[in-house]
C-alpha cells in the first residue's frame, strides 16, 4: 500500500497530476479543490489511496490525511465509487464535507456530479454517525475555493496517532480552536 506521495508536481491535467518521485513519476487523481490548490514545478505531498479493481488500477491524492479518510468512507457506501467520492470532495473543503454529512444533509451531497437523490441519502444514513459532530448546523452552502479556510491540522494530527475522525472531531470539539495547535492535541489527548 502507497500511504503517501512526496515529489515535484511535473504535469497537471484537469483533475489529475503527475508527481515526480527521483525519477518515477506516479498519476494521481485529484478533487477539484486540490486539483486547484496544486501548480506544476512545485513540490508537495499528497496522502493517497490506491484503488485496485477487475479492470483498472487508479492512485487518488489528497492534501490532507482528512480528505482520504472521508473519501475511504464514502467509498464504503454501497454505490459509492472513487470517482463519486471524488465529486463530493470537490464540493468543498474536506471539513465542509464533513459538516454537511453530520448535518444529514443529502441536499448538498447531491450537488456533486454523478451522485443522485438516493445515493446522497445513503451517504447520509451510512455515515452520519460515523464522521463526528457537526461543527455548524444547518444547511452547507458551497462556498468558492478562495475562501476555503486551512486544514486543520491538530485534526491530521489526532489522525495519524490513530484516532478515528469521529473521536478525533468530538475530542477537537471541546477544545478552544484559537489555541495553538500543540496546545489543542495536547488537550485533545487528555479526553480520551
Amino acid at each position: 500500500m502507497i500511504a503517501h506521495i512526496e515529489g515535484e508536481v511535473s504535469e497537471k491535467f484537469l483533475n489529475s497530476i503527475i508527481v515526480d518521485v527521483h525519477g518515477v513519476g506516479y498519476e494521481l487523481g485529484l478533487s477539484q479543490i486540490d486539483s486547484e490548490e496544486t501548480n506544476v514545478g512545485e513540490k508537495k505531498k499528497f496522502y493517497t489511496y490506491h484503488a485496485i479493481r477487475e479492470n483498472s488500477e487508479d492512485l487518488y491524492g489528497f492534501s490532507s490525511l482528512m480528505a482520504k479518510k472521508i473519501f475511504e468512507m464514502l467509498i464504503s457506501v454501497n454505490g459509492v465509487g472513487p470517482k463519486a467520492a471524488m465529486a463530493i470532495l470537490s464540493l468543498a473543503a474536506p471539513e465542509e464535507v464533513r459538516n454537511a454529512i453530520a448535518n444529514a444533509d443529502a441536499t448538498f451531497v447531491s450537488k456533486a456530479t454523478g451522485v443522485g437523490k438516493k445515493s446522497a441519502e445513503r451517504v447520509i444514513v451510512d455515515l452520519k454517525d460515523k464522521v463526528g459532530l457537526p461543527t455548524r448546523y444547518g444547511a452547507t452552502e458551497v462556498v468558492s475555493v478562495q475562501n476555503q479556510p486551512e486544514n486543520d491540522e491538530a485534526l491530521d494530527a489526532l489522525m495519524a496517532l490513530g484516532f478515528p475522525l469521529k473521536e478525533a472531531t468530538d475530542a477537537l470539539s471541546k477544545v478552544d480552536a484559537n489555541l495553538p495547535i500543540e496546545e489543542r492535541i495536547r488537550l485533545a489527548l487528555k479526553q480520551r
